[in-house]
C-alpha cells in the first residue's frame, strides 16, 4: 500500500487516501508510529468497534439500572441544556416526537422530569429535571467518570497525551 501525500489526487488534507490506502503515521501522533499500518477502512471498522464497546461498558456505570440508555440520554440532555420543549428534546436526541413522548412519559412517571406550561406560551409544555433527576444524573456521571479515570491512571504519560489528542479528534468527528 502506498501513502499519498496530502496534495496528491485522491488524498484528503490529512494525507489519507481513498479506501484501501494506508493511514500515515506522523510526529503529531507518536503512538501511531508503533501501531500497525491500517487502511482507512480497517481503521474505521476498528474505531467503530472500540468506541461502541467502550460506550456500552461506560453505560453500565449508571446509578439507576431501571432506565434504558435512551431514557438516560434524554434526561441527560435536559440536564445539560436546561428546560426545553418535547420537540426540542426530540430534535436534540434525533428521535421522532412520538418516540420521545413515550420516553418523557416514563421519566415523568419515575419522578425524574417535570412537565409545566411555558411562561411565554401557555400552549407549550416545558420539561425540567426534578431534584431526583438531578441527583441521578450527577451520581451516574460521577460513577462513569471514576470508571474511566481509574483506567486512564494506568496509562503511561505518552498514552495519556495520545488519548487527549484522540479525544479532540473524536469531538471533531462527532460534530462533523
Amino acid at each position: 500500500m502506498t501513502l499519498l501525500p496530502p496534495t496528491a489526487p485522491g488524498a484528503t488534507s490529512t494525507g489519507t487516501a481513498v479506501q484501501g490506502t494506508a493511514v500515515p503515521t506522523t510526529a503529531a501522533h507518536p503512538a501511531s508510529a508503533h501501531a500497525k499500518r491500517r487502511t482507512v477502512a480497517e481503521l474505521s471498522h476498528d474505531f467503530r468497534l472500540a468506541n461502541g464497546r467502550l460506550a456500552r461498558r461506560v453505560r453500565q456505570e449508571q446509578a439507576d439500572n431501571e432506565l434504558t440508555s435512551g431514557q438516560f440520554s434524554a434526561l441527560g440532555a435536559v440536564f445539560r441544556l436546561g428546560p426545553m420543549t418535547l420537540s426540542a428534546l426530540s430534535e436534540e436526541e434525533r428521535v421522532t416526537p412520538p418516540s420521545m413522548n413515550r420516553t418523557v412519559n416514563a421519566l415523568v412517571e419515575a419522578g425524574l422530569l417535570d412537565r409545566a406550561g411555558s411562561a411565554e406560551d401557555g400552549r407549550k409544555i416545558v420539561l425540567t429535571v426534578t431534584d431526583t433527576g438531578l441527583s441521578l444524573v450527577r451520581e451516574t456521571r460521577r460513577r462513569r467518570d471514576d470508571w474511566i479515570a481509574k483506567r486512564i491512571l494506568k496509562l503511561t504519560p505518552e498514552q495519556r497525551h495520545v488519548l487527549a489528542a484522540a479525544t479532540d479528534i473524536m469531538k471533531e468527528l462527532a460534530n462533523s
